[in-house]
Formats: structure tokens, sequence, C-alpha cells
């Protein structure tokens, strides 16, 4: 159904499907790994009953951003995508899309993005800048540093704080563990991903955790899923979740410990395999939160 969405708006202009490629619509695992701690922090606000609108505004927040976030990432890296074999014919490395047309496409993607947070709160509007800032500042952070994977953990987990503030219009100090949480789930699979280009960004010079951690990727990755869950736990005593919300976790601790035994090869494609099995957990902890408040006596 989806892909047959994409064919039918491709039919509207000769290039549409360049720009689909560029906002990475075909290629949703980005949005589900966006959305799903999203709408766990929605739902845990609204203590499971979050409102429609909230719940409208987020979902399509998420792929606005998400897609404005990629359009940002390609302008980038589009002189070092042409370099490594998995981005190598995106549309700014060949040619089909200029750099002023990407640049356009991040600048409307976040307008859009704005409105939608204008229909929310004072603090969310106020949140939703540095949002905005840490997703444009991350694609340029692998030039300098061995930590883009934490920036974009730091702009990703932002949905977070975003949709707790625009059910509740408040921010108390427990939702930082949920931020926390996703931060550092983030840059776990964000190092799978990495770890799949790691020979061609050693090549060109671009810098990342894959690199950074070396022989130690696995052993850290695994470190950090497991920090996020007991953040998560911890989390869960002070909003008062149960047996549903637990056997999320362990859930989420199965696909954790799959990918953790599934990369011992540390091939390309295995680690890549990992970084998109990623969405089921997420995927597991929200439908723990949602079972949880939707099956409490």
């Amino acid at each position: 159904m989806y892909e047959n969405f994409l064919r039918a708006f491709n039919r509207l202009h000769p290039r549409a499907f360049d720009f689909i490629q560029l906002m990475r619509l075909d290629r949703p695992i980005g949005i589900y790994l966006l959305l799903w701690p999203t709408l766990a922090a929605l739902w845990i606000a609204g203590e499971g009953s979050p409102s429609l609108k909230n719940v409208l505004i987020f979902t399509l927040g998420t792929v606005l951003m998400r897609s404005a976030g990629c359009c940002i990432n390609d302008f980038a890296d589009r002189k070092i995508d042409g370099l490594v074999w998995r981005t190598k014919n995106r549309p700014l490395a060949s040619g089909r899309i200029k750099a002023r047309e990407a640049l356009i496409c991040f600048a409307l993607l976040a307008v859009l993005s704005f409105a939608l947070v204008l229909l929310t709160n004072a603090l969310t509007v106020y949140l939703s800048f540095a949002a905005v800032a840490l997703a444009a500042l991350y694609p340029f952070t692998k030039r300098y540093t061995y930590y883009p994977q934490l920036a974009l953990g730091a702009a990703y987990s932002c949905g977070v704080l975003l949709a707790y503030s625009a059910q509740t219009g408040s921010l108390p100090a427990q939702v930082w563990l949920l931020y926390i949480a996703n931060l550092l789930w983030t840059i776990a699979y964000d190092t799978y991903y990495a770890m799949a280009d790691r020979d061609d960004d050693l090549k060109i010079g671009v810098k990342s955790t894959a690199i950074l951690f070396g022989d130690a990727d696995r052993v850290i990755n695994f470190s950090l899923q497991l920090a996020s869950l007991f953040c998560l736990w911890l989390a869960g005593n002070h909003f008062e979740l149960g047996l549903w919300f637990q056997l999320g976790l362990l859930g989420a601790l199965l696909c954790f410990g799959w990918e953790f035994y599934a990369t011992r090869s540390r091939e390309a494609m295995v680690c890549f395999k990992a970084f998109l099995h990623n969405h089921w957990a997420g995927l597991i902890i929200l439908a723990g939160v949602v079972l949880d408040y939707a099956l409490r006596a």
C-alpha cells in the first residue's frame, strides 16, 4: 500500500521520486525509529489517553522533521556520499537534485513542522527551536568529532520532550529519563549503521562512534542498549507503569540480544540489518506502554 502510494505520487511529476528519495520516504525506517518513542512519551504524558490532536500532530510532524533531517544531511554529505557504496546513488550525490533544491526542501519541511508546533503550547514552541537546531547541526558533526551519533541522539530524543510538553505543558524531572533512554538507544543503533560504512568512512576521513569504539563496538552498543532499558525501567517506576510495560522492556532486550549475536561477523550488511531491526524494539516498548494503560482494571 505504501509503495503504491509512492508510485502514484511519482506520476504527478517526472522528478517526484528524486525528492521522495531525498526525503527518504521510500525508506521509512527513520520515521519508525523517531515515531515509536515519541508516541510512547505522548501516551505516558496522557496517562493512556493522549489527545487525538497531539497524536496527529506528532505523527505528521515526525514524518516532516525526519524528511527535513534527510534533506540537510544529504546537503552536508553531498561530496562524500558518492564515495560510499551504500549512498552513492542518492539524488544529491548522483546529481539528480541540486544543493539549492535540497536546502529549499529542508526549509519548506521545517516551516510546515513549525506550523504544527504552533498548534500546541508555548513551552513546546520554545523546545522546537532547540530540536531544529540540533537536527541541522548533526550532519556536520561527523567532520569534526567522533560523536555524531551523540548529536543524532540529542536531536532524535527531542521528540520525547516535545510530545510530553505538548500534552501536559510541563517537563517534570522524570521525563528526562525517557530522553536519556532514547539518546542512549539512538547512539547504539546508529553505531550499527555506522559499522556498515566503517571501511568507506576510514578511507574518506568521516568520523563516527563505530570508528571510535573499534573492536569494542558490539559490547559498547549492547551496554548502551542495556543502560537505555534501565533508564526506561526507572521512568516506568516513576510513572507507575506495570507488567505490560515490563514485558515490553523484556521484548526489547531480546531484540538487542539478537543484534549483539548476529553482528559477531561485523559484515556490513549484517550490521545494517541490526540497525533496521531496532525499530522492532521501539515498537515493542510502545506496545507495552499502550497495553499497560489500556488493560488496567
